[in-house]
C-alpha cells in the first residue's frame, strides 16, 4: 500500500509538515508529492531487483522571490535522504558570489568548496542565471559552470543540484547551457502569492512566530497595504511582506515608547498588540 510506504519511510510527515509550514502553493505542493511517489516506486523496484527509471534527480526551481522556493528544497532533500538517494539531505544554499572568482584561478577552488559543502544533500544556486554573462569575455562565471557539468555528469550519486530563479532568467540559462537543462530531471514552478495568502501569512508571522495580538480592522489596514505593496515591480512576496513588518513593528514600538513616557508604565497588552494607530507612522 502506498499510503504505508508513505508512513513508514516518513515521507507522509515531511509533506504534512511542508503543507502545515506554507500557506497555499497547492500546484508546487502537488508536484512535490509526485515526485516523492516516483521516488518511492523506484526504490521499491530496486528492492525488488527490477529495471528502474534512472531519472536525473536535479532540479529547476522557477519563481518570483519570497514563494519558498528554498523550503520547499529543504523538504525534498530529506525525502531524497528518507528514500537513500542522500546521506544528508541537506540544503547548501549559494550565490554566484559564492562561487566565482573575481581573477585567474580563483573560481574553481571557491566553486569546489560549495560542491563539497553540499556533498550528501542539495546544492541551491540562487539565482543561477547569474553565473552565464556572455557579454563579459572576462567573466569566470563559464568556469563555474563546466565544472558544474563535470560533477553532473561524473559524480551521479550523493549530490542533486537546484537551478533556481525567475523563469525566463532561467529559461534563457537553459537555452545558453544545454548541457545543463539536459540533466535537469524535474522543473517545478513557483506562482506569486495571492492577496487572500499573503494575509493568510501575515497573520501567522504576527501570531505565531511574534506572538502579537491584532484586531479585524488591524488586518483590514493589513489587507489595503499588502494590495499597495503588489502593484510595485519589485515586489517579492514573503520577503517584501517580512520587510514591511519589521517596519510596522518597529512603528508599535514607538508609539509603545510614547505611552510609556506619557503614563510613566504601560500595560502588557499594549507590548503585544498591533492596533490601526501604528499605521499612522507611514509616510504616505
Amino acid at each position: 500500500d502506498i499510503k504505508d510506504c508513505y508512513v513508514q519511510t516518513g515521507i507522509e510527515d515531511i509533506l504534512l509538515q511542508l503543507d502545515k509550514e506554507l500557506v497555499g502553493l497547492g500546484n508546487v505542493k502537488n508536484r512535490v508529492r509526485e515526485i516523492s511517489s516516483v521516488l518511492l516506486f523506484d526504490r521499491i523496484r530496486e528492492l525488488q531487483e527490477l529495471s528502474t527509471l534512472q531519472s536525473s534527480l536535479h532540479m529547476s526551481f522557477t519563481g518570483r522571490p519570497g514563494t519558498g522556493k528554498t523550503s520547499v528544497a529543504a523538504k525534498i532533500g530529506l525525502v531524497l535522504r528518507n528514500l537513500g538517494f542522500l546521506t544528508k539531505g541537506h540544503i547548501t544554499t549559494v550565490t554566484r558570489e559564492d562561487m566565482v572568482g573575481q581573477y585567474v584561478g580563483h573560481t574553481a577552488p571557491k566553486t569546489k568548496e560549495c560542491l563539497n559543502l553540499a556533498t550528501g544533500g542539495m546544492l541551491f544556486i540562487d539565482e543561477a542565471h547569474h553565473l552565464y554573462k556572455p557579454d563579459n569575455e572576462r567573466d569566470y562565471g563559464s568556469e563555474a559552470i563546466e565544472l558544474i557539468l563535470q560533477v553532473m555528469e561524473n559524480q551521479r550519486e550523493d549530490l542533486i543540484f537546484v537551478f533556481s530563479g525567475g523563469k525566463d532568467k532561467i529559461d534563457n540559462f537553459f537555452n545558453s547551457n544545454p548541457g545543463i537543462s539536459s540533466r535537469i530531471g524535474n522543473h517545478v514552478d513557483f506562482l506569486d502569492y495571492n492577496t487572500d495568502e499573503l494575509v493568510a501569512i501575515t497573520k501567522f508571522l504576527l501570531n505565531n512566530e511574534s506572538r502579537y495580538k491584532f484586531t479585524d480592522k488591524t488586518i483590514e489596514i493589513l489587507r489595503f497595504y499588502i494590495e499597495q505593496l503588489e502593484k510595485f515591480p519589485a515586489f517579492s512576496n514573503v520577503r517584501t511582506i517580512k520587510i514591511f513588518l519589521n517596519q510596522l513593528l518597529s512603528y508599535q514600538a514607538i508609539r509603545v515608547e510614547d505611552i510609556l513616557i506619557k503614563n510613566g508604565a504601560i500595560k502588557y497588552d499594549e507590548l503585544v498588540s498591533i492596533k490601526p494607530e501604528d499605521f499612522n507612522y507611514f509616510t504616505p
